[in-house]
């Protein structure tokens, strides 16, 4: 995980803040009832770590960005997923004078338009072999990936594999992944899971609050294991997931807790010592394979695996009822929020907790854009927020909010604001599906 990331200008951000802040986020439902996860071995985990460690011994004592440490840990991973079954892209992208590379690794089957992700970045700092950070999320994505391939698992959704380059940089690789989807694709990815330091030898457990379907799999899981878990808020933002998040596409994740101090609270509920950082070795020659802690390790890799069983073949949401509107609606660049109507009626009750948003905005920046889904009573629904780091274009996706307070008939609008100069674009279509 990298120890920052870049940030809206402050005009954009006071614009974002002033105008917007209300509206609550996006929301989904719990995943129907899946297939149960098997556990996942933690002594093959460690086998990984290991692997990444004797690389990084064998090549200047890191696995960095544009390092040869870097390219025999994905060559590794690589093998071993070949042997598997899966089909691997090796994806290249330039950084820093370097050659970059991310890892991309597909398991047959599944609803090619319902795509779950699973990733984590490959890439150590300079100064060590990044073990925990973040050997450890890559070893646990990788024999997650090796138990759906032993299982020959036949999921409903179909699952993607991901292992990323430059993380360390700023996040490079799953941007460059990202940005360079066609929309179309970007529309198809239902969920993104973000494994980044999930060892660290003095755990806290941390879950990402961003998608609630994704988070409530996870917190459901440590609640059956009887640890309790709070929200992750040291690297919102500075890990691979913000580059999905910013294109709208909903995600989750677990961390460990990196030079952040466990207090008082957090030893008492987890144990370990208050006062010490989470990992005394972030960013340091001694993030080795000492400097993991097993149990978090093993935990995280058993709740990763649920989590992908669990959303991965969890039956499909019924096709639902429509209403759309196809009228064009303008969008002015740096101006005032436009919105467009689209009318609901002959219907009974609430709408749904799971209410579908479908959009199709074209524009030249879509990081300069905020969405928000307007009930017919005026309750705002967070869409999107904007962000600097998201240059591609259009937003072609569909988001789940929890509308079930909200009456079914009336006028919903979509509200679309351009927070910054020099890009033009228009609403080309949206629906609400129930």
């Amino acid at each position: 995980m990298p120890r920052t990331t870049s940030r809206r200008a402050a005009a954009v951000a006071a614009l974002v803040l002033a105008g917007l802040l209300a509206a609550p986020a996006a929301t989904s439902s719990a995943a129907p009832t899946a297939l149960a996860a098997p556990d996942i071995p933690l002594a093959n985990v460690k086998a990984h770590l290991t692997q990444f460690q004797s690389i990084a011994t064998a090549n200047g004592g890191n696995r960095a960005h544009g390092r040869t440490g870097y390219r025999a840990s994905l060559d590794y991973v690589k093998a071993r997923l070949d042997a598997a079954g899966f089909t691997t892209t090796v994806q290249q992208f330039t950084s820093s004078g370097s050659t970059g590379y991310n890892l991309i690794a597909d398991w047959p089957g599944g609803d090619p338009d319902q795509v779950l992700m699973a990733g984590a970045h490959l890439d150590s700092v300079t100064s060590g072999a990044g073990i925990n950070d973040n050997g450890s999320g890559s070893a646990a994505v990788l024999e997650t990936a090796l138990a759906v391939s032993r299982a020959q698992l036949q999921p409903t959704k179909h699952l993607r594999f991901a292992w990323w380059g430059a993380e360390e940089l700023g996040l490079v690789g799953s941007r460059y992944y990202v940005n360079n989807l066609p929309a179309a694709e970007r529309a198809r990815i239902s969920g993104y899971i973000n494994l980044d330091m999930v060892g660290s030898p003095n755990p806290g457990y941390f879950v990402y609050d961003d998608d609630p379907a994704i988070e409530k799999v996870f917190k459901d899981w440590y609640t059956g294991i009887g640890v309790p878990t709070e929200i992750e808020t040291e690297g919102d933002g500075r890990s691979d997931h913000a580059s999905f998040k910013n294109a709208g596409i909903p995600v989750g994740g677990l961390f460990t807790g990196a030079g952040r101090t466990k207090t008082a609270a957090q030893a008492s509920k987890w144990g370990g010592t208050a006062g010490v950082a989470f990992d005394r070795c972030y960013h340091s020659s001694c993030d080795t394979t000492a400097n993991i802690n097993d149990t978090a390790l093993d935990r995280n890799s058993d709740a990763l695996a649920h989590a992908v069983w669990t959303l991965g073949t969890a039956a499909p949401p019924p096709p639902g009822d429509v209403y759309e509107t196809t009228t064009d609606v303008a969008i002015p660049d740096n101006g005032a929020a436009v919105t467009s109507a689209l009318t609901v009626s002959g219907r009974t009750g609430n709408a749904p907790a799971a209410l579908r948003v479908g959009v199709d905005i074209k524009h030249t920046w879509r990081g300069d854009l905020v969405i928000d889904l307007l009930a017919p009573d005026g309750s705002a629904y967070r869409l999107k927020n904007s962000s600097g780091s998201d240059s591609a274009d259009n937003v072609i996706t569909t988001y789940t909010v929890d509308a079930s307070s909200e009456a079914a008939n009336g006028t919903w609008r979509l509200r679309v604001q351009d927070v910054a100069a020099q890009d033009t674009g228009y609403i080309d279509s949206w629906k609400l599906t129930f």
